[in-house]
């Protein structure tokens, strides 16, 4: 099932995540949910606060940074990601490590806005898979970005409060605009100041 996604402004895209047991009622159901909702629009990863959710797990598939144009070159950065299909619950990013490089990121929460955010190249993470396996595993590059950035929301942390006051200041309206639902997407969102 196709769910809406929470826009920017919702208080719960704010709110630390709580951890979850496994018997966390009908998760199977919400993980699948939740991939359908990210493919529905076009991301590369979810996080339950976006769905509403308030609890630590996020889900991602790296496959469309693995695509490439005819006549191009895989960036080396995209390496193995054609599989990388994963579900994070109660993850503990244990170590973030290697230079920080920037990447126009942008968020389904956040839509038409893109920004150049840093992060470090490396990280070490522990968390449990859908079998409630735990599993500790290192990752970098893209696939170490996009993991950042889905635990960012699952910390209540947005891309947008890594930016500089400056460059907030500057988006103001737009994300105003945004919570008011003044935005165009293709896909279910919920606006937390929608005019009715």
């Amino acid at each position: 099932m196709i769910l809406p996604i929470v826009a920017y402004g919702d208080p719960i895209l704010k709110k630390e995540g709580e951890e979850i047991g496994d018997d966390y009622p009908k998760l199977k159901e919400l993980i699948a949910n939740m991939f359908e909702t990210m493919y529905n629009a076009q991301g590369v990863g979810l996080a339950a606060p976006q769905i509403g959710k308030s609890i630590r797990l996020f889900i991602v598939d790296a496959a469309p940074f693995a695509e490439v144009e005819e006549g191009e070159e895989l960036d080396p950065m995209a390496e193995g990601l054609e599989n990388f299909k994963k579900v994070f619950i109660n993850p503990i990013i244990e170590d973030e490590s290697g230079e920080d490089w920037g990447f126009n990121e942008g968020c389904l929460s956040i839509p038409k806005i893109r920004e150049e955010i840093f992060r470090k190249e490396k990280i070490h993470i522990t968390y449990y898979d859908e079998n409630w396996e735990l599993k500790a595993e290192e990752y970098n590059g893209y696939a170490a970005r996009i993991i950042q950035h889905e635990y960012d929301h699952v910390d209540g942390v947005l891309f947008t409060d890594h930016l500089s006051t400056l460059k907030r200041k500057l988006l103001t309206k737009k994300l105003q605009n945004i919570s008011k639902g003044e935005v165009e997407v293709d896909y279910r969102m919920k606006f937390p100041i929608k005019k009715r």
